[in-house]
This record gives structure tokens, sequence and C-alpha cells, in this order.
């Protein structure tokens, strides 16, 4: 018995990219930092958010790379005279990334209160139904 992959199974037609998308999905090695949520928040909405205690909203960046969404942190030192007996509070850069689905829209950002939030939307296309004309040859 020969093992198929998921975009070259015989009724998937046209889902080669979706073998790729899973691919880099898998790929990618976010380590845990920051702690985020994602939550349904309507039938067609989404909201991510993310813990970034200590950063502004100039230590971030959020941008959409090829249907993926990428949300980045980078603080500056300002560690500079000071003396720490303990620091535990990260002040590291980081790099979240979320493929997006065809017609997930990034809505909104609003940082308050150490959390970042990311509103998506998601757009629901009209059904549509084709009557395909059979021709004699």
């Amino acid at each position: 018995m020969t093992k198929l992959a998921l975009g070259t199974h015989p009724f998937l037609l046209g889902f080669e990219q979706l073998e790729r998308l899973v691919e880099r999905t898998a790929k990618t090695g976010n380590d845990g930092y920051p702690p985020y949520n994602i939550e349904q928040t309507s039938e067609t909405s989404y909201r991510i958010t993310l813990a970034v205690a200590g950063f502004t909203e100039g230590d971030l960046s959020i941008t959409v790379e090829d249907s993926t969404l990428v949300i980045r942190g980078k603080q500056t030192d300002d560690s500079e005279g000071r003396v720490f007996l303990h620091r535990g509070i990260a002040a590291r850069q980081f790099q979240r990334s979320f493929v997006l689905a065809e017609g997930v829209d990034v809505g909104t950002a609003v940082i308050e209160n150490g959390l970042l939030h990311v509103d998506l939307k998601r757009s629901v296309p009209d059904r549509i139904i084709q009557k395909i004309e059979i021709r004699k040859g």
C-alpha cells in the first residue's frame, strides 16, 4: 500500500500549497515567549492576545508577510547604570508567527495593561453553485 502525501491525494486537486503550509508551520520554532491566547470572539472573528509586559508601542511591530501574521518585539536596553539584585522580567526580543487562512484579515491592534490584542476577521464568501455545460465532442 502506497502512502499518499496530503497534496498528492487524487481527490484533493490544487491543495499542494496546503502541504507546504503545514510544513512551514511545523518548522516555526516558537519557544513559548511571550505567552499568548487565541480566542474566537464571534462566528467570523478572532483575537490573539500576547503578554508583552514592559514593551511599548514603539518596541512592537505587526506585519502580514505572505499570509503570515508576524508580531515582533524588541526592547531597548535601559539597564545602564542600574544594579539588579534579581532580574526576572524578560527583556528580550521575540517573534511570533501565525499562519492566516485565505480570507482572514488583520483588523485593529491595541496594547493595554501589558497585553497586546490583535483582532482578526474572516470574510465569509457567498456560496457559489456553478453549472457546467456538457458538450458533445
